[in-house]
């Protein structure tokens, strides 16, 4: 009787074989802390990457987001903080910096994918015309662009809050609506509580809202905003606050009411902290002098 050979196809088909019988059959859940969880996600992935479990068998998700109804491995997030590091080009920080910002909901499966591969594969860091890497380029330049309309094209509408009406040396609040197409409201607060930096203002978009609180300093009191800046900006005397979005139906029209601006203002944010406890712990030895600052916390407490 002839011995049947084995060729080098069927060793192949084997290995696949064995492989697929070896990866869990129920995907793991893996649960990020929000759209733009860049921290979070380079923690799962490194600790995914560890296991050597596959991106077809991770299932990405975002806090707030409904979940299948398909059974789920514990989450990776909740113990990646001692994952092991891994070996990238430099640039792929970059680049996922970028494309999680972009409102694809497969975004953290192509990262993963990518992370992955530059692990199995090397070369594929040169490779300018691999698929995956042309899509995430592509995407990173979609978020860019969006950006760069966002600064180009945001207008400022200045109304009279009470804020105003009681302390008008602090300026009028101004107000923007603008629909970015991806997710870079967090990206680019910084660089909007650096341009404006010297007035009070909001940016309310459908995704989430921004708002700069700046107190003005009072004459030779200098030390009294800082000690109100809950996250000054370099040097700016102001605080940067995060509020739920405005959706396209209740944004207000061009030519909208001012009345209508701060309605819309006063829903999406709440009133700022009071904390004149804190002042008069870091300011006692002056208190008594500061003759002006009841009046510097109580605007802050009406915004």
């Amino acid at each position: 009787m002839n011995r049947t050979t084995v060729s080098g196809t069927d060793d192949l088909f084997a290995n696949e074989l064995l492989l697929a019988l070896a990866v869990p059959a129920v995907p793991l859940s893996v649960t990020l802390q929000g759209p733009v969880d860049l921290a979070g996600f380079r923690q799962a992935a490194r600790r995914l990457l560890a296991q050597q479990i596959a991106p077809g068998q991770v299932r990405w998700h975002c806090s707030g987001a409904a979940l299948p109804a398909t059974p789920s491995r514990p989450s990776a997030h909740d113990a990646a903080a001692d994952a092991p590091s891994v070996s990238v080009p430099p640039e792929f920080l970059g680049l996922c910096q970028s494309v999680i910002q972009h409102r694809d909901p497969g975004r953290f499966d192509l990262l993963y994918r990518l992370l992955w591969r530059l692990a199995h594969e090397p070369a594929l860091r040169h490779d300018l015309l691999d698929a995956d890497m042309a899509q995430a380029q592509g995407m990173a330049q979609a978020v860019r662009l969006d950006q760069q309309a966002m600064k180009a094209l945001l207008r400022f509408r200045s109304v009279r809050d009470d804020s105003f009406k009681t302390h008008p040396e602090g300026g009028p609040l101004h107000l923007a609506w603008f629909e970015p197409t991806h997710h870079i409201v967090d990206a680019l607060a910084p660089f909007f509580a650096q341009r404006f930096a010297q007035m009070r203002w909001a940016i309310l978009t459908p995704g989430r809202s921004l708002a700069w609180d700046y107190a003005r300093p009072p004459a030779r009191h200098f030390a009294v905003s800082r000690a109100l800046a809950d996250e000054p900006a370099d040097g700016a005397r102001g605080a940067l606050r995060f509020g739920p979005g405005v959706g396209s139906p209740d944004a207000p029209p061009a030519d909208a009411s001012e009345q209508r601006w701060l309605s819309i203002y006063r829903q999406t944010f709440k009133p700022a902290r009071r904390r004149s406890k804190l002042l008069k712990e870091k300011l006692a030895r002056d208190w008594q002098k500061l003759a002006r600052l009841p009046c510097v916390i109580s605007a802050a407490a009406e915004r």
